[in-house]
């Protein structure tokens, strides 16, 4: 028995042993990062039109450059990361979405490697272990801070260029991309999208639509009213319905068309909402269609009229967020 026990301990040994001598393959390697980004900058673009195209009807809003970054630390395997990427660092360029500050400086390629954040060098600070995202949120969070003081950031790149950016106003969310998940969430703060959620099979104007219903629970405070009224399920469907509603204005504004948000209901309902099976939070595809359409003559008529449609002052709330009554 012992000797068994031994040889299968040698013959595991063994097996570890090949799986570490294996070689990486560094092109797969890239193949898979450059996947992952192409799907983060498809997102990043989206977001940043609606939360520009939006800004002035915000109520909570911020100035950003539209930069995100990548901070190889938090890979599960930085070291195979930084090979693939040919870095010596772990900070780079993720995304710089179309259209914003730090995309049209033309500095800020993907995988472009940074050393400075103004004075700050963020691969000098504590990267905890690895998959943790922490010190990426410190990095993004510090660039924000430096905006609000400075009203620009100055970036230092590992070739010992650097680049200045002054932000314009925005909504206040972030936009992240979630690894091998099929779902989208808003927590408040952030819009978060799986990789494998349908959407991103669709044209732009529909996956919008996806990025603008959970962008709107963010602009509407839902995140915090469910918190303190407590998350009924008759609570939560009211939410979902009034960010129905919302999509359109904010595809409006980000100058898109707002039958896109009705597009996008019947292309991912007639598949996804579970028909009789659905969750009770939210209403049938069909019945959400027609709760978004009735908006649409209203941003066409404001739009015609005004330029824009300011849903801060004409859209009508389903929920009173300062209070559980309904309206």
């Amino acid at each position: 028995m012992r000797a068994l026990f031994a040889a299968l301990l040698i013959a595991t040994f063994l097996q570890a042993s090949d799986a570490r001598a294996k070689p990486i393959d560094l092109a797969a390697e890239r193949a898979a990062i450059r996947e992952f980004q192409a799907a983060d900058q498809r997102l990043q673009d989206v977001g940043w039109k609606l939360v520009r195209g939006n800004a002035a009807s915000c109520d909570r809003g911020t100035a950003s450059v539209g930069l995100q970054l990548q901070d190889l630390a938090s890979y599960g395997n930085p070291n195979v990361a930084r090979d693939a990427l040919e870095l010596t660092g772990d900070f780079a360029v993720q995304t710089a979405a179309r259209g914003s500050p730090a995309a049209r400086s033309g500095a800020f390629t993907p995988n472009r490697e940074i050393v400075a954040l103004g004075n700050a060098d963020p691969n000098a600070w504590n990267a905890g272990q690895k998959r943790d995202w922490r010190r990426l949120a410190n990095a993004h969070d510090h660039i924000d801070r430096l905006l609000r003081e400075n009203g620009e950031i100055a970036i230092g790149f590992a070739d010992g260029s650097r680049a200045t950016l002054r932000p314009v106003p925005v909504c206040a969310t972030r936009f992240e991309l979630a690894s091998n998940s099929k779902r989208a969430v808003a927590d408040g703060d952030r819009v978060v999208v799986g990789t494998r959620f349908p959407a991103f099979a669709y044209e732009e104007p529909r996956f919008a639509a996806l990025v603008a219903h959970e962008l709107a629970h963010n602009l509407l405070g839902h995140s915090a009213w469910l918190d303190r009224e407590g998350r009924a399920q008759r609570r939560v469907r009211r939410t979902e319905r009034e960010a129905d509603r919302l999509m359109p204005w904010l595809l409006a504004n980000a100058g898109y068309d707002p039958r896109a948000a009705i597009d996008f209901m019947a292309t991912w309902g007639r598949r996804h909402d579970g028909g009789i099976f659905r969750k009770r939070t939210h209403d049938g595809w069909d019945e959400r269609a027609e709760f978004i359409a009735a908006e649409i003559p209203r941003i066409e008529a404001l739009i015609a009229s005004e330029g824009s449609a300011d849903w801060s002052v004409h859209f009508e709330r389903g929920i009173d967020p300062d209070g559980e009554q309904e309206r």
